[in-house]
């Protein structure tokens, strides 16, 4: 056993087998092919709902970028998402927008933009390499920098007089496309073994008092065996 097995089954000992077998079930459906920006939404709310969406599609990352906004999960909406779900906030003072999308692009990943004045169908996008999917305001979607980072820009059909989807509601459409074309393909899409038992293990030291200063403990014990 690698030294974070070791870690993951010292941290089963501790929980229940029913939280386990989720833990299993859940991490083994996860992925990082595709990750979710968001870029400054107002609303607290469409924040709080966006990572709830992103938990049900087993999407594991969720990058905000902050330009005058601060994000605090709305408990009640996030349905303890942000328990489970990695999200990582940019508010550099010059443009968080430049910091994030350079560094997803620098990751492989494709930058897919969103806007209800696209010409390509989201359902024609290709899924051949890594997507970070990117949703911009409410009220003016995304901005001008986010738009000359992306590789596409895609839009989801509509078919009323509204103009646009709200964010979650476009976040879960999207989300749903997606995920059904990667179950659809033959990809290696999903985590990898020792990705799922680091996974498995930080969400471990969630639920458990003092979690990170215990699995400190359990590595310093059996580093000492070694």
């Amino acid at each position: 056993m690698t030294v974070d097995e070791q870690v993951l089954a010292a941290f089963y000992n501790m929980i229940s087998e029913s939280k386990q077998d989720m833990y299993d079930r859940i991490a083994a459906d996860r992925t990082r092919y595709v990750t979710v920006v968001l870029e400054t939404i107002m609303k607290e709310h469409n924040a709080s709902a966006v990572l709830r969406t992103c938990d049900c599609f087993g999407i594991q990352n969720l990058h905000a970028i902050e330009k005058g906004t601060s994000y605090e999960i709305q408990r009640e909406i996030a349905k303890g998402a942000g328990t489970w779900i990695d999200m990582e906030t940019y508010m550099s003072k010059s443009n968080p927008s430049v910091e994030c999308l350079s560094k997803l692009k620098k990751q492989g990943y494709k930058i897919v933009a969103t806007s209800p004045h696209a010409n390509q169908n989201i359902n024609d996008l290709e899924i051949d390499q890594p997507i970070a999917l990117v949703f911009g305001t409410e009220i003016d979607g995304i901005s001008r920098e986010a738009a000359s980072f992306a590789d596409e820009m895609v839009s989801i059909p509509m078919y009323g007089f509204t103009e646009s989807f709200n964010i979650s509601v476009s976040a879960a459409i999207a989300l749903n496309i997606i995920r059904n074309k990667l179950e659809h393909s033959s990809l290696n899409w999903k985590l990898s073994h020792e990705e799922q038992v680091r996974l498995k293990i930080q969400w471990s030291t969630k639920i458990i008092r003092d979690g990170e200063e215990v699995e400190k403990e359990i590595r310093r014990r059996i580093l000492e065996k070694e």
